[in-house]
């Protein structure tokens, strides 16, 4: 690890333990307004952990992949909500700080790195209208909208009334869209994540990107990843941060926790001694793939290359991996708890709702698995079918 590296992570995971306090009080408060609290995103923001991916030239941290699931596996240790707020801020901060036009960064960027939040499922369409596209659709799970200034999504292309082939990212004020209040949720409901909706509204083409043939504007090899190498990593933190917060909480409940007609304590019977021994070994063998897989993705954009088919493929797999183990452990974590675990303030049920909404995630659907073993058997393969 070069000394850069390593100071940037320390100085991250610092900053995860400085909002520790904040985002703790904030949790119940998230819960119950269905979006972070105000004094939860000031803190995030004013640590600089919202620039976690951001480019360095624009003041942001430009952490590597490693480093970042160290940071967001830490935070969403603390409170899941804030955790997923972190990754999806963080992203949808960083790819317009990297492909937007000069001209649009001086406006989105005008006083400092805003607060972001965005889409990029293609459910709408963006009709060419000579320097711009008139934008028409509606997009789901916008987390943190209630917070952002700015907000991104994707739509396809419409050149002389045909739909193309051709899928751009636009980027307009949050101020421009309507945000529906959808946000009604078994988990993560912390998390605002709102649909919002635009109906003909142009956007002048240097708010937008394509996709698929944008090059990298500003910053180093973080962003020759490509996706779906750029945001993997995200989805395997955030389900080993609550796999985490869940075996804290399930061993810190044991020792005074007893059940059945003849109390017996937890701490002492054998099946959960397995549990917590093979829980603990296969999250850090999930965490050990991520990170590896990770590494080498990092050390070959290093040297200039681009990520290969398979490699993406390999690491959506690794984050689905990842996210898999976490839904088992967290499941019988609280199983084990017995009845104390339904109640609202319970953190493993939390623990239960919040990783379960974040799997319904299509970057951890199990189709990732079909994508690499099509690879891996020589067939054609996508790495986000």
């Amino acid at each position: 690890m070069s000394g850069d590296r390593a100071e940037t992570r320390r100085a991250l995971l610092e900053a995860v333990e400085r909002v520790r306090e904040t985002i703790n009080a904030g949790a119940d408060e998230a819960e119950r307004l269905r979006t972070l609290p105000a004094a939860s995103v000031a803190a995030l923001r004013e640590a600089g952990l919202l620039a976690l991916k951001l480019p360095a030239v624009l003041g942001g941290a430009e952490a590597d992949p490693v480093t970042q699931i160290d940071v967001i596996e830490a935070l969403t240790a603390i409170d899941p909500s804030a955790g997923w707020c972190l990754m999806v801020g963080a992203t949808t901060l960083a790819l317009p700080g990297v492909f937007l036009a000069d001209d649009a960064m001086r406006v989105m960027f005008a006083h400092g790195a805003p607060l972001a939040a965005g889409c990029y499922m293609p459910t709408g369409q963006a009709v060419a209208d000579r320097s711009g596209f008139r934008v028409t659709g509606r997009w789901a799970f916008a987390s943190g909208i209630r917070h952002a200034a700015w907000v991104s999504g994707s739509a396809w292309v419409v050149r002389d009334g045909a739909r193309t082939a051709e899928r751009r990212v636009f980027v307009v004020p949050t101020t421009d869209v309507d945000i529906h209040d959808t946000w009604h949720v078994a988990g993560l409901r912390g998390t605002g994540s709102c649909d919002f909706s635009l109906k003909d509204h142009f956007v002048a083409e240097p708010f937008t990107w394509d996709i698929e043939r944008a090059q990298p504007r500003r910053g180093g090899a973080l962003y020759r990843l490509g996706l779906p190498a750029f945001v993997t990593n995200e989805h395997a933190a955030f389900g080993l941060g609550v796999a985490r917060r869940a075996l804290d909480a399930v061993t810190a409940l044991a020792a005074g926790k007893s059940r059945g007609l003849k109390p017996a304590p937890l701490v002492a019977r054998g099946t959960f001694q397995r549990f917590i021994g093979e829980a603990t070994l296969r999250v850090r063998a999930a965490r050990a793939l991520a990170v590896e897989l990770n590494e080498m993705a990092w050390a070959a954009v290093g040297r200039g290359e681009s990520l290969t088919p398979r490699q993406h493929a390999e690491l959506r797999s690794a984050a689905v991996h990842a996210t898999e183990v976490a839904v088992d452990v967290v499941t019988r974590a609280f199983r084990f708890a017995g009845g104390s675990a339904v109640y609202d303030a319970s953190v493993l049920q939390r623990c239960l709702r919040d990783l379960n909404a974040g799997a319904q995630h299509f970057m951890v659907s199990d189709s990732a698995y079909e994508g690499l073993g099509q690879l891996v058997l020589g067939l054609p393969g996508e790495p986000m079918a």
